[in-house]
């Protein structure tokens, strides 16, 4: 009996002890919900805009009666990035403010490829260069050409750097100012840019094709050694060891001849060259790679640079309004380079250059000149070169009707797959 009572009672306490704990425990919960308030959300707010002519950002911060210190650093965390004093007209920028009017982000548009973000890290700013994250759509355009490339391609976003490139692509066979003709036939495959939906630019050149006075051009981007150029069918890189022209979308005045009548001696005389009519001050490109042999002023030619190039090959720029910065003698020069800027020193009636090209001393016609190929694709390559060729010439056979495209004188444009970059 005695043992059975000292059970019973033990039970009883057990059951006590738990039942009471568990309401402690329920009690202890509830008084916890009851002390721990919601954590509210970070109010923002954005001040958004595009930088004015002359606006600095000390004038936006001013407006907008933000703490200077903020700028201070923001200039601070940003120098060896990107230099806030160097804002440009048109350029979006946005910043984020907490609910205390602090700096909590400012974000701007250095170009339209590349983004500033400047961040606060609570122990002060971090910044960073941010590559815009564009969707990439392949774009097919066509036409024929009317007057010229630049208005033959109409006048959307992005046409007339689209037609310098694409005039680029084919500068070592076509001379867009001299050999384009009404009639010439144009298709482009491209990258069309867009952000959020909304077409930004043009990208790269996929594949482009010019019928030029019945002769057919053709060229592809293709990367080889991480370099991106652009090759003919066979795998032969464009590019020659001279351009076609020095001077882009300008009308020669006068063609190579061994007779000219000279407008200022008023005598017949042997023209050594090609001139090209450009307003003063039009940039003047060197036509290939070279040494600058001379740099200065020369009798007739005025100012006058003279390039040394493979083989024998020399190249002279004449009666330019001014050299270029650092052109002088002794100094390597890259094909496309900056020689100087077109004008009328010298012996000439008004500004243009005069373009001339010489072989071991002797005088030669630039425009009918041979330069051969530059570089051909590697044979390791060439198998996936062919397939980027192939897929390509599918792209350009899709256009097949460029004429009826272009009656209003605006190039047609069609989306093709979607090409996620």
């Amino acid at each position: 009996m005695v043992t059975k009572k000292i059970v019973t009672l033990s039970a009883v306490l057990f059951i006590a002890f738990f039942t009471l704990h568990g309401n402690f425990n329920v009690v202890d919960e509830k008084k916890q919900e009851e002390q721990v308030e919601p954590v509210k959300p970070q109010e923002y707010r954005e001040i958004t805009g595009s930088i004015k002519k002359g606006e600095t950002l000390s004038d936006i911060f001013k407006k907008y009666k933000l703490d200077l210190a903020d700028l201070f650093r923001l200039r601070e965390a940003s120098a060896d990035i990107h230099k806030l004093r160097k804002l440009l007209p048109d350029r979006p920028y946005k910043i984020l403010l907490d609910d205390k009017d602090r700096i909590n982000r400012f974000t701007y548009w250095i170009d339209d490829d590349t983004i500033l973000n400047i961040n606060s890290t609570g122990s002060g700013f971090c910044a960073e260069k941010v590559p815009v994250q564009y969707e990439k759509r392949v774009e097919n355009i066509e036409g024929t050409i009317k007057d010229n490339l630049i208005s033959s391609l109409g006048a959307g976003k992005g046409t007339l750097l689209l037609a310098l490139e694409l005039s680029d692509i084919f500068a070592w066979d076509i001379d867009f100012s001299t050999d384009v003709r009404n009639g010439d036939i144009f298709k482009v495959v491209v990258e069309g840019l867009y952000l959020d939906g909304e077409f930004k630019k043009y990208g790269d050149i996929l594949s482009a094709e010019f019928v030029n006075a019945g002769e057919t051009y053709r060229g592809y981007r293709f990367e080889c050694d991480g370099r991106a150029d652009y090759y003919d069918a066979d795998g032969k890189s464009l590019r020659k060891a001279f351009l076609k022209a020095p001077l882009s979308f300008r009308r020669i005045s006068s063609t190579f001849t061994r007779g000219r009548f000279h407008p200022i001696l008023k005598i017949y005389r042997p023209h050594h060259g090609v001139d090209y009519a450009a307003p003063t001050g039009t940039p003047v490109s060197a036509a290939g790679d070279g040494m600058v042999l001379f740099s200065g002023k020369r009798g007739q030619y005025g100012n006058l640079v003279v390039l040394r190039h493979w083989n024998g090959y020399k190249t002279y720029y004449g009666h330019l309004s001014r050299i270029a910065k650092g052109v002088r003698a002794g100094r390597h020069l890259e094909q496309g380079s900056l020689v100087g800027y077109g004008g009328a020193t010298g012996l000439a009636t008004g500004p243009h250059l005069h373009y001339e090209m010489r072989i071991d001393n002797r005088p030669v016609n630039p425009l009918s000149v041979k330069i051969p190929h530059g570089r051909a694709i590697p044979s390791k390559l060439m198998a996936r070169f062919r397939s980027v060729r192939d897929r390509m010439n599918t792209e350009l056979a899709s256009m097949n009707h460029p004429a009826a495209s272009v009656a209003s004188g605006a190039a047609g444009v069609s989306s093709g797959a979607n090409q996620k970059g």
